[in-house]
Parts: structure tokens; sequence; C-alpha cells
């Protein structure tokens, strides 16, 4: 399956931005999804992730009530909502995919086996 993430930009503090990664080749309905985001000098870390039922879902402690994880498998698509958005949120984000019908979400980069291009965030103070 191929990703392709979009929808980053230069965004102001508090404002939003709403992430896009759509997928072809193959129907990710079957597959547990995943954002991640890596800054300069820093490790990439799961800042969302959602099971392949849409259910289960889990946000990291940075970004809790402010992101939201969706999906739409008749669009082929997974999304990530940023809301109140803050400097420290500035990165370079990526989807994930991981094929299976596991209940489970992943949070862990090395569970994940398809990965999209990248898009950057960037947020003005």
């Amino acid at each position: 399956v191929q990703l392709q993430a979009s929808g980053g930009g230069l965004v102001q503090a508090g404002g939003s931005l709403r992430l896009s990664c759509a997928a072809s080749g193959r129907t990710l309905s079957s597959y547990a999804l995943g954002w991640f985001r890596q800054a300069p000098g820093k490790e990439r870390e799961c800042v969302a992730a959602i099971n392949w039922s849409g259910d289960g879902t889990y946000y990291a402690d940075s970004v809790k009530g402010r992101f939201t994880i969706s999906r739409d498998n008749a669009k082929n698509t997974v999304y990530l909502q940023m809301n109140s958005l803050k400097p420290e949120d500035t990165a370079v984000y990526y989807c994930a995919a991981r094929p299976g019908f596991s209940f489970t979400y992943y949070r862990n980069q090395h569970d994940y086996n398809y990965w999209g291009q990248g898009t950057l965030v960037t947020v003005s103070s």
C-alpha cells in the first residue's frame, strides 16, 4: 500500500490544521493506522493511533484533547485534526499503516509496515 500525506503548512499558535493520508494500492479498512511526528533533533514519536475498526484510539499526552484521529474507509483515508496548535507541535508528520484485523492500536513505529512521505507542520508563536 502507498500512503500520501498532505495538509501540512504554516499556522499561528492557537490555529488548526487537518492532515490527510490517502492510501492507494490496497484498502485501508483492514489496517491499523497511526500518525507520528519528528521534530529536528528529536526521535520520532506517535501522536495518535487508531485500530482497524475505528473504535480504539490512542493519543500522546502532549496532544490529548487537541488532536483527533479518524478514518474514512470509504475514502481510504486517515485524518489528523489538530486544534489549539502550539509551537512545540512543529515537526514533520508521518502516517503509517499496519495490516491486520486486530482490535489493538499501535504506538511503536516498529509495529508499522508502511509509511507516508511526511508533511511539515510549522507553528509560529
